[in-house]
């Protein structure tokens, strides 16, 4: 995911500057929507005492994923960002690295992610390669899944269940209910975001929630993220939260109900990136309700 602009630094600067291009360095939106997820779990799983390592940890593997992911995607999609407005000014698709340059730098990424790993319990280590199956998956579910956001969903809800196991080393109904409140709502925000290239992504082929929603996108999105706020209710009672956290919920819903409501007309791309990217906030939020709900 990256800014709707698609903005690429032009060729004749530094390698280094490129492959911070690459990585959309200067917007971490996926990092915080891949992070926040993985706090929640942090925050519930220890009752409000996460360790301060595994703070560290899970934000600094955030970063590494979200931008080993990207990677990926840009290598995987390469030819379809060259046909569309908001990608091809990309560094792989305007050429301005070469494939090689970014497999070397994506391999680097992953050897930092085993190294954060590596100081998890076991279980949390068992679970890592399936994060890093998800993120490889993903790129490619456009081509022949109809909803590739709810693999989008899968692969940042992994980090909560890593999360999760981390704090406990072992995995609690309440795990799975964030995960699924994770996927839900990475596949409302991700509708929400791809609503940007809808006229491009049926001019060259691929698959979307926006495009399958199409003009009930609204209802849509509001049954997903009613199904999320279920879930994280749930959750929250499982773990014995207070008032505060449903508090917040009721919030979350109050604003989400807004963007719900303004889906129901025409969304230009850059007020559909917008929307995207308040769903940070709506996250943060969240966090905030959790920590405290368990005091």
């Amino acid at each position: 995911m990256s800014s709707p602009a698609g903005k690429s630094a032009p060729a004749s600067l530094s390698p280094l500057v490129h492959l911070c291009s690459l990585i959309r360095l200067s917007n971490q939106t996926g990092t915080l929507l891949l992070m926040i997820p993985t706090l929640w779990a942090l925050v519930l799983a220890s009752k409000g005492r996460p360790a301060g390592l595994l703070i560290v940890l899970f934000i600094a593997g955030s970063f590494i994923m979200r931008s080993a992911g990207v990677i990926i995607n840009d290598l995987a999609d390469r030819s379809f960002d060259r046909r569309v407005t908001r990608t091809q000014t990309r560094p792989l698709a305007s050429g301005v690295l070469r494939p090689w340059h970014a497999i070397l730098f994506l391999g680097v990424l992953l050897a930092i992610a085993v190294s954060l790993l590596l100081f998890l319990n076991p279980l949390a280590i068992r679970l890592g390669p399936v994060a890093l199956a998800l993120a490889a998956i993903y790129p490619f579910t456009k081509r022949f899944f109809r909803v590739p956001q709810l693999f989008l969903g899968l692969a940042f809800g992994w980090g909560a269940v890593m999360a999760w196991a981390a704090v406990r080393n072992q995995l609690n109904p309440a795990t799975w209910l964030l995960f699924s409140a994770t996927i839900c709502w990475a596949l409302a925000y991700d509708t929400i975001y791809a609503l940007q290239d809808v006229e491009d992504d049926l001019r060259i082929g691929v698959n979307s929630s926006a495009i399958l929603f199409g003009s009930r996108v609204w209802a849509a999105v509001g049954i997903i993220e009613t199904v999320m706020l279920a879930l994280l209710a749930t959750a929250g009672w499982l773990e014995n939260l207070n008032a505060v956290f449903y508090v917040g919920l009721a919030g979350v819903a109050g604003f989400l109900s807004q963007q719900v409501l303004r889906l129901r007309s025409q969304v230009s791309p850059p007020e559909a990136f917008s929307m995207f990217k308040q769903h940070t906030v709506i996250g943060l939020v969240i966090l905030i309700g959790i920590w405290m709900g368990t005091l």
